[in-house]
């Protein structure tokens, strides 16, 4: 049996609220030097105004527009950029394509900052919001990708800042003082590149939509089988 080369994936960078993908100006060159193809798009708009739901079909167009059926995908998503690409990855079948995950300080259980506006995408990254909790409802479904959030204790923006946490796959503490400065520390680029450097099993995505779950029972399931917590000084 031919054994399959090991390569690297392209990387889709996802941004945060009121940015852009010029946010990851510094984090682009970083990975490029380290061999990876990376990509960004701008999310549209970018204010909070339009639900995550409907950003995340933005990444899908995207993601379906600029690479093969069969090209697997690795994704990172900063801040408000980690739940549209969770929306994704768990609702619009990314999770059939994408084989790397990784989130940058994003409010998993949502954060007491998106009570400061009112656009449906703020509403939705409040605590408890409807969206969020039908995301951690089903959360094991990422246990069928190699995923990685990254945060920082310190962080301002994402209220509490243990909102960033999740019960599995790998955990990566970066003592940042700035919620913007994880996408420029040199540490925080550090985990990034590691996390992406990090071996999973290769499959080949057939042609055509796939279900939803459709690897959940299959022999390229990547087992996680807890969460794996590293801090950096």
């Amino acid at each position: 049996m031919n054994k399959v080369k090991q390569q690297r994936n392209p990387v889709l960078l996802v941004h945060g609220i009121y940015d852009t993908g010029r946010v990851f100006d510094q984090m682009i060159p970083y990975l490029k030097q380290r061999g990876w193809t990376v990509y960004d798009l701008d999310l549209v708009p970018n204010n909070g105004n339009m639900g995550l739901d409907t950003l995340a079909q933005q990444v899908a167009d995207y993601i379906d527009a600029t690479f093969e059926p069969e090209q697997p995908v690795d994704l990172v998503g900063f801040s408000m950029g980690g739940i549209v690409s969770r929306y994704y990855v768990q609702r619009l079948g990314g999770i059939n394509r994408v084989q790397r995950f990784i989130t940058i300080s994003s409010p998993h259980h949502g954060t007491w900052i998106a009570y400061c506006r009112d656009g449906i995408g703020c509403i939705q990254m409040r605590p408890d919001s409807v969206l969020l909790q039908d995301l951690n409802r089903d959360i094991g479904m990422l246990k069928q990708i190699d995923f990685t959030s990254i945060w920082t204790p310190y962080d301002l923006m994402i209220v509490p800042a243990t909102s960033s946490q999740m019960p599995l796959g790998r955990e990566v503490i970066v003592p940042v003082l700035n919620h913007a400065w994880m996408l420029t520390d040199s540490r925080s680029l550090a985990a990034v590149a590691e996390a992406l450097a990090t071996p999973v099993q290769q499959f080949k995505i057939p042609s055509g939509k796939l279900p939803s779950g459709h690897l959940q029972n299959s022999k390229f399931k990547n087992k996680q089988p807890s969460t794996t917590k590293y801090s950096v000084s």
